[in-house]
């Protein structure tokens, strides 16, 4: 009996290791790839707890998720003979599910030895050895990261379809000292010159500033002087208007009454011209003789001679007298009154 518990221990013992050998587990963002006797099995599994036949079939665990591959100390050749190297090159990439047992078939389980690491190495001494070490150094090295980047996709599209490069990180690379030295001392005189240089620009921006200030300031004081000239051609005009409003008024004025004596006198001329009759003139000379009468006192009546004027001949009075016995009471002398007619 102490045999058979002997025998049924050992056997339990097996079967316990065989089950543990048997039972795996693969991680989230992992995928199982089987090897039975070092040949792949076309199958795969996804996260979880598994099973194979223990001792005889092996597994392994490739990651499908975002990681990041470090290529350290890289040696490039410029195109002038200079040495230099790359401390580290980061590689960051991932692998689609589905691709996984092909990507493992053809280049094995560390894939990314052969299609990232090797790849690096080649593209970046392809890169090196036709530019020059100022290029490299300075004149291209922003442009290292995307191109690098470039290249590996697209060969890796071609030989390993399913490997994704996200991105390339590529770091500053180390030069001989001499040479580094030198770069020091250029960048220190660039940094001068771009000193100078914006030291130059604040100059010529307070100038400008001061320049606008005073244009500003001109434009001010002749937009016043506009504005005030404006008033006063405005109080000219108004003065102008107002003396031509005036000037119109009293020429209407003057007109009016010119008009109205012309009126007037023309309307008398032509009343005249209506009375100018023989008849009418005739009263007009009797009217003026008996406006120039002369009333003479006494007894006798005197002779009269008048000139009649341009004719140079005289002309005799005759006297026209009548007796008035206005003062008879009175008993004054007789008055003779006199009426000197002309003919």
């Amino acid at each position: 009996m102490a045999q058979w518990g002997a025998i049924f221990s050992i056997i339990a013992a097996l079967g316990g290791a065989a089950l543990l050998a048997s039972v795996h587990k693969i991680d989230e963002g992992h995928t199982g790839v089987y090897y039975r006797g070092g040949a792949l099995l076309t199958t795969t599994s996804g996260p979880g707890f598994h099973l194979m036949l223990p001792f005889i079939t092996t597994y392994k665990s490739v990651q499908t998720t975002l990681q990041t591959d470090e290529v350290k100390n890289v040696p490039c050749g410029t195109s002038g003979g200079v040495m230099i190297y790359f401390d580290r090159i980061e590689v960051v990439n991932y692998l689609i599910p589905s691709a996984v047992y092909d990507i493992v078939r053809n280049f094995t389980a560390d894939y990314d030895k052969a299609l990232i690491f090797n790849k690096v190495h080649h593209e970046l001494n392809q890169f090196c050895s036709v530019h020059s070490l100022q290029e490299v150094y300075i004149g291209l090295f922003d442009q290292i990261d995307e191109n690098l980047k470039l290249t590996l996709q697209e060969d890796l599209t071609s030989m390993a379809p399913g490997l994704i490069i996200q991105a390339v990180r590529v770091t500053k690379p180390n030069i001989p000292e001499s040479i580094r030295r030198n770069y020091e001392l250029m960048e220190s005189e660039k940094t001068k010159l771009l000193i100078s240089q914006q030291t130059q620009k604040v100059v010529e921006k307070e100038a400008e500033t001061e320049r606008i200030k005073a244009v500003i300031e001109a434009e001010k004081v002749a937009q016043v002087a506009e504005i005030k000239y404006g008033q006063k051609v405005m109080e000219k005009e108004t003065e102008k208007k107002i003396s031509e409003i005036e000037d119109s008024a009293f020429l209407a004025r003057q007109k009016a009454k010119a008009d109205a004596e012309f009126y007037t006198a023309q309307r008398v001329a032509e009343a005249n011209k209506l009375k100018l009759t023989p008849e009418y003139l005739q009263l007009m000379k009797y009217r003026a003789i008996a406006a120039n009468s002369k009333i003479y006192f006494g007894n006798d009546i005197p002779q009269m001679f008048v000139d009649s004027g341009s004719a140079g001949s005289s002309i005799k009075a005759s006297c026209r007298v009548s007796w008035s016995n206005k003062y008879q009471k009175e008993k004054i002398d007789q008055v003779f009154i006199l009426f000197c007619c002309f003919t």
